[in-house]
Parts: C-alpha cells; sequence; structure tokens
C-alpha cells in the first residue's frame, strides 16, 4: 500500500462496491483511477462475497492496478446488495469527499480533479456530470447519458429535492459528495438507488450542480442494474418493479426522511398518488387521483390508465419501446 503524499488538497476517498466482476473490465477501471490528475486519494473497495469470482483474484488484480495511492480492500460477511455495500462503505471511509464507483465503467483522467475543484469554489454539497456512452467492447455509442435515456435532465441550484422524489439526474459514478452529508444520510432509503438517495438527502440541505462535461465513460451492458425497464417481464413484474417499489420508496420517505414541512407534503402527495397508481393498475379505482397528481410523472401516469387493459404481448412490446429510447 503506497503512502498519501501531503498536498494541501481534501481528501477524496473513491468507494467501490465489486461483485461477480468481468475482470477485464474491472482491471480498465482501476487503472483508470490510478491515472487520475487529483493528488490526494484513497481507494475503498468491498466485495459483496462474489461466489464465482474469488476474492484473491480481485485482491491481485487491484495490487496490480493501484500504484499511486493507497487502498483497502474487504469482503463482506454476507451479501448485502449494492446499496448495502456502499452504505457499509459510507460508514467506515475517511475523507473530506467521495466519489462512488462502479466495477465496469471508465473515469477520464481528470474527472476527480474538475469536480474537487466545482464544489469546492461553489459551496455545494454534491457535483454531477454528463458520460458518454460506451458498449461492451469499450466503443463509444454515445457522447451524452441523454442520448440514450430520453427523460434525463440535468438540473442545478437549491431547492431540488421535490424534483429527486420520483426520478434521478445524478448518476451514481459521477458524483462527488462531501462525505459528511453522505455519512449523515445513513441509513439509505432501501427502494431507491444509493445514488438516488445521497442525491434527494443534498438536495434538500444545499446546491447540487449538474456539470455538462463528460468525465466518464459510461459502459451500458444487459447487466446494468438501472437499465431502463430492468426486471419488467410482463404486467405482474411491472407492477412489482415499478409500481410496488414507487409505493415503498413514498412510504418509508414518509415516515423516515428527516425534511422541511413544504416537502413533508409533497412527499404525502406523492404517497397519495402511487397508492392511486397501485389501485388503478389492479383495476381497483384510484384513475382519479391518479390523474389529479399526474406532475409526479406524466407518462406512466397517463400511460398505465390504458396499459393495464392490454394483453402481455403487446404489453412487452411497449416495454421494448421504452428500452430502446423511442417512448
Amino acid at each position: 500500500m503506497n503512502g498519501c503524499m501531503k498536498t494541501g488538497k481534501p481528501q477524496i476517498s473513491v468507494l467501490m462496491a465489486v461483485y461477480e466482476p468481468r475482470m477485464d473490465w474491472l482491471k480498465e477501471q482501476l487503472l483508470s483511477l490510478n491515472a487520475q490528475t487529483y493528488p490526494n486519494l484513497k481507494l475503498y473497495i468491498r466485495d459483496d462475497c462474489s461466489p464465482a469470482v474469488p476474492f484473491e483474484e480481485i485482491q491481485s488484480c487491484v495490487q496490480d492496478c493501484i500504484r499511486a495511492f493507497p487502498y483497502e480492500i474487504r469482503r463482506n460477511e454476507e451479501n448485502l446488495g449494492s446499496n448495502g455495500t456502499f452504505e457499509r462503505l459510507t460508514q467506515e471511509a475517511e475523507g473530506d469527499c467521495f466519489a462512488y464507483c462502479d466495477q465496469d465503467d471508465v473515469w477520464l483522467p481528470e474527472k476527480l480533479e474538475v469536480l474537487e475543484k466545482t464544489i469546492t469554489g461553489s459551496g455545494a454539497l454534491l457535483v454531477c456530470s454528463d458520460m458518454h456512452i460506451i458498449d461492451s467492447n469499450g466503443d463509444q455509442t454515445a457522447d451524452s447519458i441523454t442520448k440514450v435515456r430520453r427523460h434525463h435532465k440535468f438540473m442545478s441550484g437549491k431547492g431540488l429535492a421535490k424534483d429527486l422524489l420520483v426520478s434521478n439526474f445524478v448518476t451514481g459514478c459521477t458524483m462527488l459528495v462531501q462525505a459528511a452529508m453522505a455519512k449523515a444520510a445513513i441509513p439509505f432509503c432501501p427502494y431507491m438507488v444509493h445514488d438516488h438517495y445521497i442525491a434527494l438527502w443534498c438536495a434538500e440541505r444545499g446546491e447540487v450542480i449538474s456539470l455538462p462535461q463528460q468525465l466518464v465513460n459510461y459502459r451500458l451492458h444487459a447487466g446494468n442494474q438501472t437499465n431502463l425497464m430492468a426486471g419488467v417481464k410482463d404486467k405482474a413484474s411491472y407492477g412489482k418493479v415499478r409500481i410496488d417499489l414507487m409505493l415503498a420508496r413514498m412510504q418509508w420517505l414518509k415516515d423516515y426522511f428527516p425534511c422541511s414541512k413544504e416537502l413533508k407534503q409533497t412527499i404525502n402527495d406523492a404517497l397519495v398518488w402511487a397508492r392511486a397508481r397501485k389501485q388503478n393498475w389492479e383495476h381497483h379505482g384510484g384513475t382519479r387521483l391518479v390523474w389529479k397528481y399526474r406532475r409526479f410523472s406524466i407518462l406512466p401516469s397517463v400511460s398505465e390508465m390504458v396499459l393495464k387493459y392490454v394483453p402481455d404481448s403487446l404489453f412487452m412490446k411497449t416495454i421494448q419501446l421504452a428500452r430502446k429510447n423511442y417512448i
């Protein structure tokens, strides 16, 4: 383990969760971390009990690739999932800012230097950026996440929590967050991906900034956890993945998320909307309330009123159009 030079710069800790990594992709990611131009880094890695990839192989890869700064690598005692693993990393890491890292992307060398300059100069609680999109072979397929996710709209400023309740514009591998804020957000909401919840936490408490620069080569492939309509195989699974999960999220936020009176009312309204979506999908009413609160997400609000009547075959054709970014 290498020593860390005294640079006078805030320490950025990179938090990486690993599970069943494809080793060539993991090596690319690690080498891109090692090539970062920012001078004060530490890497924390946790393997989430990968069943087929030996922990010793992951350790060896890290040892071979990371030479520019210190690192710690551990293995979970039991499988925690990505949210649980990132929460554990957030608890144990030290430093001034945290950068969350996947196992299959490639970071541009200046990524952390640009993000740190922005967060330090602005006083923002969290900054994020755009991304290049690459495929399984590493070839660029798009020059922005907005080209492959039609509804992804970057935002900057204060008072953005209401905009983050349902949809997220902060992709975890692009964000830098003040460490104290990330630690204060624990426990993470179990019904939100870690980056989404941290973004919501920060947005309720201060400024969030989105940069237009592409600072990551984001690898989109079949195994991505956040693929569009991931887990949807038929109408029943759509209800569980897209409707029940949203209902559970809003109930958890209502019960546990500390926030202003204004946001609490917005969460209450979103909970009414989420319950009505479930009633509508199960043909138990709710249509009027779904329409009334359609502002939370107009496309599912409107489309579910129709799609609940169509057969699974036609329903899945619609889902395929959504996955291809056509709707």
